[in-house]
């Protein structure tokens, strides 16, 4: 395996790291395997959630007297500072370790929820606490908007920012990129398979990994995905003429109809969020997490109080048929 610095923490991680947000839908014994299969091949970042159900447990039986040989990420949705603290001390219980190595703000979406974590009383104070405690290491930043990221590094309290970033989404990365080796920030990649939808794991990793990224995290619940993965992070990414043609059809397919989740499209009038019913749906189609992904729809504004007023078409930058993905996607996640 091959190892690049993640920043400002110092620590050498994989090239290729272990998303876990898929070990949702395996047994407790199976993610013991895989995540043991992971360790043994040399993949030693592992990324969970505070809100992925049982990922980070089952993140913590796989570890079991071998946690020096990972480095724990997970993260966190709260703004406030006390939601914070206490989804720090759940998720170390969890995983029944003493200290998290990388604590994130989770999904920092724009730049108002961005206010309210360095508020005060907001989720920040928590975390620099926890570091102080010695609870976690480093504090990094989640988002799919790039504008969150550029401003956490500017103001310089992240040692990581984690992004959604692929072949098809690469909107605003050079810029994020060359603010990430200025400030020695590390940057972690999610999504690179864009959600499942590329078909080449192979051809779109060794795509990010051509790029000033620290590690790559694809998601990950069978030891044959793991296996698939530590190859392509113990070999240079050199990418094959063959491989540069799949990606580049996927490219021109998934470009007609594919959410890069940049929100140009709300305000809703009604409130729908139209980017994260379209996440939903890729957990339904391509991460096998139907449950998970219609119990969250059921707690948001759903797909049938839409009222056809085409606004979100008209700001969509990609001129996506907003609307009738919508409709495709309420049938998948409703429960009626």
């Amino acid at each position: 395996m091959k190892y690049r610095i993640l920043g400002k923490t110092g620590f050498e991680v994989s090239a290729v790291g272990f998303g876990a947000l898929p070990i949702q839908r395996i047994d407790e014994d199976v993610a013991v395997k895989v995540i043991h299969r992971a360790l043994d091949l040399g993949m030693n970042f592992i990324d969970t959630g505070n809100r992925y159900t049982d990922s980070e447990y089952k993140v913590g039986l796989g570890i079991k007297g071998r946690r020096d040989e990972v480095f724990i990420a997970t993260k966190s949705p709260a703004r406030d500072r006390e939601g914070m603290a206490e989804h720090i001390k759940l998720s170390l219980e969890r995983m029944g370790i003493d200290y998290i190595d990388l604590y994130q703000l989770h999904n920092v979406k724009d730049m108002e929820n961005f206010e309210k974590v360095l508020a005060p009383g907001g989720a920040l104070e928590a975390l620099k606490e926890a570091k102080k405690e010695g609870l976690i290491k480093h504090i990094g930043m989640s988002s799919h908007r790039k504008e969150t990221l550029l401003a956490a590094m500017k103001e310089g309290f992240v040692d990581t920012v984690q992004l959604a970033f692929n072949a098809v989404e690469t909107d605003g990365a050079e810029e994020l990129l060359k603010l990430a080796q200025e400030t020695n920030t590390g940057v972690i990649v999610m999504k690179p398979l864009a959600g499942g939808a590329l078909s080449s794991a192979s051809a779109a990793v060794k795509f990010l990994l051509n790029y000033p990224v620290s590690t790559v995290i694809p998601g990950v619940d069978s030891i044959e995905q793991v296996e698939e993965n530590a190859g392509i992070g113990s070999r240079e990414p050199v990418m094959t003429e063959e491989e540069k043609s799949i990606l580049a059809a996927d490219v021109e397919r998934l470009g007609k109809e594919f959410c890069r989740r940049c929100e140009y499209c709300l305000p809703c009038a009604v409130d729908i969020n139209i980017p994260q019913i379209f996440i939903w749906e890729s957990y339904v189609d391509r991460y096998g997490l139907p449950d998970f992904a219609k119990m969250r729809y059921k707690s948001s504004v759903e797909v049938e109080a839409c009222i056809d007023c085409g606004q979100c078409e008209e700001r969509c930058p990609y001129g996506l048929p907003i609307r009738d993905m919508l409709a495709r996607a309420g049938g998948k996640l409703s429960s009626k």
